[in-house]
């Protein structure tokens, strides 16, 4: 039996995944990662990190990261508290979606996941009060590999189903994109 189920989005690479419940009287058991099916999908480098957040308010948003070569990773993103808004924009240079984004709710109780590959800028929006977010990276954090878009850049116009009420000073300094941004070689 399959640990999860994938459904495509409409970013190559971006994918949801259902993950499978297995229980009985006792309990049940969900599969976060398996290497073994996620290969299937393009996951071809391990884990390297895995990280845990936790957001507070209601409405923050956090966001938009990623790291460029050769420290570009793809992440998986759980939700395992709350509800969020979670989205991916495609940053890959000569991607016929570049610059487009795509959105998914996450939440503990629809057992999903996204799936979003090296490439693409990460954040998400607090649908509820304290939201832990679990995420598996295949490239450890390294900061002068570091990269940002401003979640509120009008050229990617994410459409945030709230009003933000708390963003951090350093994701709202991300510059906008320019016309010269030609997106992230991999």
């Amino acid at each position: 039996m399959p640990s999860f189920i994938s459904r495509t989005t409409p970013l190559s690479g971006v994918y949801i995944l259902e993950r499978m419940l297995r229980g009985d009287e006792r309990g049940w058991l969900q599969r976060m990662y398996c290497a073994n099916e996620l290969s299937e999908l393009g996951v071809s480098k391990s884990v390297a990190q895995s990280s845990l957040t936790f957001t507070r308010q209601k409405g923050a948003v956090r966001g938009m990261h990623f790291q460029y070569s050769p420290m570009a990773e793809t992440k998986l993103v759980s939700c395992l508290q709350g509800k969020v808004f979670d989205v991916a924009v495609d940053l890959r240079a000569g991607s016929p979606t570049f610059l487009k984004w795509h959105a998914e709710v996450l939440s503990f109780e629809a057992a999903n996941t996204l799936l979003i590959p090296a490439g693409f800028a990460h954040g998400f929006q607090t649908l509820t009060e304290d939201c832990q977010l679990l995420y598996f990276h295949t490239s450890a954090y390294s900061p002068p590999h570091e990269g940002g878009v401003n979640p509120q850049d009008p050229k990617l116009a994410i459409a945030w189903p709230l009003a933000i009420t708390e963003i951090s000073e350093r994701d709202s300094a991300f510059c906008a994109l320019t016309t010269d941004f030609q997106g992230v070689v991999l």
